[in-house]
């Protein structure tokens, strides 16, 4: 782990995470903080003239946060803080003082955790939600646009980025559905395979049946074909889904071409009969039908569930798919955070290694030069320019040590015991004494 004072030079400046989610804050509040993305460029704006020139800005129904790089040392963290807050109250009509207790700050090497953490879809309400990362890319969009981004915020983001992709790959933190929507899009996948070549039926208008139908939609299904008792509503339904209508007397041909069908009528009789279902069956040659009621009393016929070939699920079973996939993402976390934990600490180390380049470049240089100006000053005598060479890159160092040595008997100065420390370090004499012994 990297000490702040160290961190803060590394990074040639501060990182710093303020804001609200799921779990520090109410969702009233969350409510009233929620930055809409035609707003960000303002937020950002106040942000600059705060002195904050690096920042995003991510709103999402889990979190209002911002995410900032402060150039250079902060002498007034207590202010900065302030002021983020202050500009996230006003814009949520709010005054300060609401947000008290509501709020989590972070800096430094927490501040980069978060980061990495957030990007990863760690800090969550649903561990592993893919949607995540694509809402802090279009945050950092937003900020390359407004001009907030520069090379220590961006350094931090593309870290993350790297991470997020870890975890993905490596976990199986992102495959199991946690939504009924995915539920049943996924068990669709699981039977026929990919839904591009699948055609579904949409039974009714009720919004957990479309729910269901965008999300499949959104998978890349091929065909959509929606009905209702009220052609009116067929229609609207069709709009809303950019999809065909059919008569709702058609259901018993509909059946034979679709291979999902969901309902969404609850009109307190089946509107998909057994005899319905098992017809269609044959007519397609015992090419399976994943059904899904979604209605409260059902649309579907119990006794669907003993015909061959016939798949049916209601929303009682879409919520354990969904809640054994909640459970599996939670068990996957471990070894997310783990990730998160390792690629952190790379981070910073990396971070910490590239700052000492321009030294060692130095000591290298001045020892090239002191070289070959032994080399010059001895002639072919190799044991001259060698004892040369060691005299004078012991000279400089010898001095200041000396000095520290006595500077420590009359003011009782440390100095001395922490070079002593720093030489055996960096010439491994410890070694050579342990080595001894």
């Amino acid at each position: 782990m990297v000490e702040n004072s160290s961190l803060r030079s590394l990074l040639n400046g501060r990182a710093l995470v303020v804001g609200v989610n799921h779990r520090s804050s109410s969702m009233i509040l969350r409510d009233r903080l929620f930055i809409e993305d035609e707003a960000a460029p303002f937020i950002l704006e106040r942000l600059k003239k705060a002195g904050i020139d690096q920042a995003l800005v991510l709103s999402t129904c889990d979190r209002v946060e911002v995410q900032a790089f402060c150039n250079g040392d902060v002498p007034n963290e207590a202010q900065k803080v302030d002021q983020i807050i202050e500009i996230l109250a006003e814009h949520g009509e709010l005054g300060p003082s609401e947000m008290d207790g509501q709020t989590y700050i972070h800096w430094d090497e927490q501040a980069v955790r978060q980061i990495f953490s957030v990007t990863a879809s760690l800090d969550s309400l649903i561990i592993g939600e893919p949607q995540v990362l694509g809402q802090v890319k279009a945050a950092h969009r937003l900020a390359k646009e407004a001009k907030m981004t520069a090379n220590g915020l961006e350094t931090i983001l593309q870290a993350a980025y790297a991470t997020a992709k870890r975890v993905r790959n490596e976990t199986a933190i992102g495959e199991r559905p946690v939504s009924i929507a995915a539920a049943a899009s996924q068990l669709a996948g699981d039977l026929h395979g990919n839904l591009e070549n699948c055609s579904v039926l949409l039974v009714g208008g009720g919004e957990m049946g479309e729910l269901i139908a965008a999300d499949m939609q959104s998978t890349g299904l091929g065909r959509l074909v929606t009905t209702h008792p009220s052609e009116r509503r067929a229609e609207e339904a069709a709009q809303r889904l950019d999809c065909h209508t059919s008569a709702f007397d058609n259901i018993p041909s509909l059946l034979i071409d679709s291979d999902i069908v969901l309902t969404s009528l609850g009109r307190r009789q089946h509107a998909i009969s057994a005899e319905m279902v098992d017809g269609a069956i044959a007519a397609r040659r015992h090419k399976p039908i994943f059904l899904i009621d979604t209605a409260i009393p059902g649309d579907i016929d119990p006794r669907v569930e003993r015909i061959e070939d016939a798949f049916l699920y209601n929303l009682d079973d879409l919520e354990r798919v969904a809640m054994e996939g909640r459970a599996g993402r939670e068990n996957e976390s471990g070894a997310a955070w783990k990730i998160i934990e390792a690629d952190v600490d790379a981070f910073l180390r990396g971070r910490a290694e590239r700052t000492a380049v321009p030294a060692l470049s130095r000591l290298r240089s001045h020892f090239d030069t002191m070289r070959e100006q032994a080399l010059l000053d001895a002639g072919d005598d190799a044991e001259k320019a060698t004892r040369l060479l060691i005299n004078r890159l012991l000279h400089a160092p010898s001095e200041v040590l000396r000095d520290a040595a006595g500077t420590e008997i009359t003011s009782k100065s440390h100095d001395w015991r922490e070079m002593e420390k720093i030489i055996d370090r960096l010439f491994g004499l410890d070694d050579e004494k342990k080595a001894r012994e």
